[in-house]
């Protein structure tokens, strides 16, 4: 009784340090792209070095004001007043540009530099003050990197509130269903709740500390895999629990018995899925490089929790906690389940018995090798479409689900004024070289106009090339000191300038793309050591590294799952076997989701990172329940034999694994309630594949095909299992 109870109070002081940390979270997540960017990207390089020309730097945000049929003096003049107001009323940092009205008369805009850590709130009470005050008919926006960084983190806001009570309400009805009692459910969700206390304490230290860097994504994630992964963990020990509890009188024995059927499979399954999400690590982004560690504390505490907290408190309540359906101490009761050796077909063992899961066996036994074989045709159909994917990256304006305010700004914006307005194009130079640059520049079919920063100027710039010239005529004859650019000097910072191109295209579009990497390869010849930047080149860069990590990534975990396998099955052909039909699984999962997210929901596309997220759970969480399912064929083979242990397995795992399954593909489906495409895709996919592995691979692929291979499927050791 000593060790239960301590157990209970170590997890009471947990829950009640990590429950402050809930709040808390929020304040050391990060949702700028740059800042996950490699050290190396030339975007990261140039985004490092801003407080280098700029004193105090700041997220550029856009207001726009258009009107149908052309701007009236009334909207010129409130356009003056909000843009010297801005300062005064906190809505900028310091002082915008004045109002620029665009050649068609129809629209004005205001450069406004807002804070880069409290400029939601800005754009916010900007987005109600120029809504409030304009003149009727006026429509306005606010846009720009601040605009739609506004609405991505209000996008990730519902995270720690409504995804995780729409994770835990969904989870709670399914193990209502499954156990059929008010009490373990409950049980189940405070173990769950505990482990994600737990969690967040330690990702919230290491993200303070900076040892790693979480965003929106992240922490999204880490909510659900605790609480699905934990949930899991929990099923598989009251499972067990309710065995031993009718083969055992003492609670206490009943315990150490199902401890004991409990603890390798869940450490086997959990450090595998730790193991694939510590690959992350060899990501060049930092969000991906990061969700690693962070999921991998998760599931290191689900296991915890569902091992310490749960048998604790089930040790307590003892039979009481199934109420009411008890489990009855019979240990004469017969088995619901009986496999019978020479009485299948072909003389092979069948199982006899009532129930799902004994008809399920009887299914397998009867036609394996027609099951495994169609089974495998049907996901090799689903799988054709999965290169249909198209996981090329989507437009700043298009990772939102919904209405964007920024997105309709944009398009204002760029329908009467320079499409890159406020976004250009960031290229940091040698100061000899910045004439050739600015040339190489207007060379470009997308340029509008080019500049270099200079503190000293009335705008922050001074026009380089064409405008420059454009500006020297304006000025040409004026009285002395009319020009105000005049003796103004370009910002130099180790011999560097930092010049900036405004394009005529939106800052997402292909052609503001293909001007980065023609600007790259044309600039490099200049000087090599010139670097190109901005939020364009930032999503290409973003774009980039997501598709080395796929490379690189996707054959790593294969190899280290694979060797875990080995060590766990004690075996070669098994685990080949397990992470080949796995593969197979994801790819299935893949080509349907493509299908339905181009014809169906009609998405735009995907983040390159979507195939890469989508491949790790699938594949860890797939192993998963060949983990659950093939420890207990082995330990039931080493007693009865391979076909009759992998009915046996089957049978009895059936209902716990499937329940997990559905449990864990629920929680993941939550994620979708989050208005970002990125998660709805990752939700889906990863909610159909699980329920994929589970209902099919796991149910009648993997044992009817282990069951035509017999004791072989344990080779080089097969000869010391009897078959």
């Amino acid at each position: 009784m000593l060790l239960p109870a301590l157990a209970l109070v170590a997890w009471v002081l947990v829950i009640g340090l990590g429950g402050p940390f809930f709040g808390r979270i929020s304040d050391v997540v990060e949702n700028s792209q740059s800042t996950f960017l490699p050290e190396t990207a030339e975007s990261t390089q140039v985004s490092e070095r801003a407080e280098d020309f700029v004193a105090d730097p700041y997220l550029p945000g856009i207001a726009v004001a258009q009107r149908d049929g052309g701007l009236t003096d009334e909207d010129k003049q409130w356009a003056q007043e909000l843009g010297e107001g801005l300062v005064d009323k906190g809505l900028a940092e310091e002082a915008g540009s004045p109002p620029v009205e665009s050649e068609d008369g129809a629209a004005l805009q205001i450069f406004v530099p807002m804070s880069e850590t409290t400029f939601d709130e800005q754009v916010a009470d900007l987005r109600a003050e120029m809504s409030d005050t304009a003149p009727e008919g006026l429509n306005t926006y606010v846009t720009g990197p601040a605009g739609f960084a506004t609405e991505l983190a209000e996008g990730f806001s519902g995270i720690d509130g409504v995804l995780l009570l729409v994770a835990l309400a969904v989870v709670f009805v399914i193990l209502v269903i499954v156990y059929r009692s008010p009490f373990l459910p409950v049980l189940v969700l405070i173990t769950a709740m505990a482990a994600l206390c737990a969690a967040i304490i330690v990702v919230y230290l290491l993200a303070s500390g900076g040892v790693i860097q979480i965003d929106g994504q992240v922490q999204g994630i880490l909510f659900i895999l605790v609480v699905g992964a934990a949930t899991d963990y929990c099923l598989l020990y009251t499972a067990r629990y309710r065995e031993a509890l009718r083969e055992h009188r003492s609670k206490g024995a009943a315990t150490r018995a199902a401890l004991r059927g409990t603890i390798e499979p869940v450490l086997a399954s959990g450090g595998t899925v730790m193991a694939g999400l510590l690959c992350l690590l060899f990501s060049d982004l930092g969000s991906t490089k990061a969700l690693g560690p962070a999921a991998a504390t998760g599931i290191a505490f689900s296991m915890l929790a569902a091992l310490t907290f749960l048998p604790a408190v089930l040790y307590i309540l003892g039979r009481a906690a199934f109420w009411p359906s008890r489990p009855k101490y019979d240990p004469d009761r017969p088995d619901a389940i009986r496999v019978v050796d020479h009485e299948g077909p072909q003389g092979l063992p069948t199982v006899t018995g009532k129930g799902l899961w004994a008809g399920v066996g009887r299914f397998v036994a009867r036609r394996f090798r027609p099951v495994w074989i169609v089974a495998t045709v049907a996901l090799m159909a689903m799988a054709v479409f999965a290169p249909t994917l198209q996981a090329s990256g989507l437009k700043q304006s298009e990772t939102l689900l919904g209405a964007s305010p920024a997105a309709d700004g944009q398009a204002a914006l760029s329908a009467h004024f320079p499409g890159g307005t406020g976004s250009p194009i960031t290229v940091i130079a040698p100061e000899d070289t910045q004439d050739r640059v600015a040339q190489a520049a207007e060379d470009l079919d997308v340029t509008d106009s080019v500049s270099v920063t200079a503190n000293d100027s009335p705008s922050g710039s001074l026009p380089l090339g064409k405008a420059a010239e454009e500006q020297a005529a304006q000025f040409q004859g004026a009285p002395g000191g009319a020009n105000p650019f005049e003796g103004v000097e370009p910002t130099v910072s180790d011999g560097d300038v930092q010049i900036q191109i405004t394009t005529n295209v939106a800052p997402d579009s292909d052609q503001a793309n293909a001007a980065v990497e023609q600007l790259r390869n044309d600039l490099k010849e200049i000087d090599p050591s010139i670097v190109v930047g901005g939020e364009t080149a930032s999503a290409m860069d973003t774009q980039t590294a997501s598709i080395h990590d796929r490379n690189l990534i996707i054959p790593v975990i294969l190899v280290v799952v694979t060797l875990i396998l080995m060590l766990l099955l004690r075996s070669v052909l098994a685990p080949l076997l397990l992470i080949v039909l796995t593969v197979i699984s994801f790819a299935s999962a893949l080509g349907v989701s493509a299908l339905l997210f181009n014809h169906v929901f009609h998405f735009p596309g995907s983040d390159a990172s979507v195939p890469l997220y989508a491949f790790v759970f699938l594949v860890a969480l797939g192993i998963d329940y060949n983990i659950f399912l093939m420890s207990r064929v082995r330990e039931e083979s080493l007693v009865h034999g391979t076909r009759a242990g992998i009915l046996r397995g089957l049978v009895l795992t059936g209902g716990v694994i499937t329940s997990a399954g559905v449990v864990l593909a629920a929680t993941f489906a939550a994620l979708a309630v989050i208005p970002i495409v990125f998660m709805v895709q990752l939700a889906f996919i990863v909610a159909f594949g699980v329920l994929l592995d589970s209902l099919l691979v796991r149910s009648l692929l993997v044992p009817a095909l282990s069951y035509d291979l017999g004791r072989v499927i344990w080779w080089p050791l097969h000869k010391k299992i009897e078959r």
